[in-house]
């Protein structure tokens, strides 16, 4: 349910002392923080995945092959970035690698690319300077976005859209409401400019909204 509800409101940011914290435990072998560490991200990391390469079990793989590549790079990692910003910059570089030994390398700047023309963006008054809806949903004020967003319903649209969006506008939005990536780590892990970020999160965003706001309304 947190990767849902994310949706609408941004998971915390790590922290530094956060980081370093965990990272401490997984260089000491700690097997119940890296289990940690992979129930809360694999879902996600699995759905960008997805983007690159052929199918699901094919991103799976790739997901596989990024935890072996985790593990085998703690100890060189420099906490100069997150560790989660690390996490799937490797990711993105084993889906991509995935895909060419599958015969579907797509550069992301091509998914990028059929999703529009940048110039024809979705208007950003529709939400906040943090993300946030500027104006609810319907029923959005009669109930808490908690209990909502708890009910199978609202979650299994909320997934459904996701899944259906765009590669490149699920892609980023994946990583900025799903995981609580900043605009700058997302064009870093996806190569794309900061325009070309805020136009797909927003168009994503947007169809989020419209599937949840068509759910509320049959209520």
């Amino acid at each position: 349910m947190r990767a849902y509800y994310a949706v609408t409101t941004r998971p915390p940011s790590s922290t530094p002392d956060d980081d370093l914290a965990l990272l401490a435990r997984l260089r000491g072998g700690d097997a119940q923080a890296f289990a940690t560490l992979v129930d809360r991200h694999h879902g996600p990391m699995v759905r960008l995945a997805q983007v690159f390469v052929r199918d699901r079990a094919a991103a799976e793989d790739a997901v596989q092959e990024t935890w072996i590549g985790v593990i085998a790079g703690l100890p060189r990692f420099e906490p100069r970035a997150r560790l989660k910003t690390w996490i799937y910059g490797i990711l993105v570089n084993q889906a991509r690698s995935r895909a060419r030994r599958d015969g579907r390398d797509v550069p992301f700047s091509a998914l990028v690319e059929a999703d529009g023309d940048v110039a024809a963006a979705v208007d950003a008054a529709r939400f906040k300077a943090g993300g946030h809806w500027a104006s609810p949903p319907a029923d959005w004020v009669q109930d808490t976005p908690e209990s909502l967003l708890a009910t199978r319903g609202a979650a299994e649209v909320i997934g459904a859209a996701i899944d259906a969006l765009p590669p490149a506008q699920r892609a980023v939005l994946t990583l900025r409401d799903l995981e609580g990536a900043t605009s700058e780590e997302v064009c870093n892990i996806l190569e794309i400019s900061e325009i070309n970020q805020r136009v797909l999160l927003h168009r994503a965003r947007t169809r989020v909204r419209a599937a949840l706001e068509q759910f509320l309304q049959k209520k």
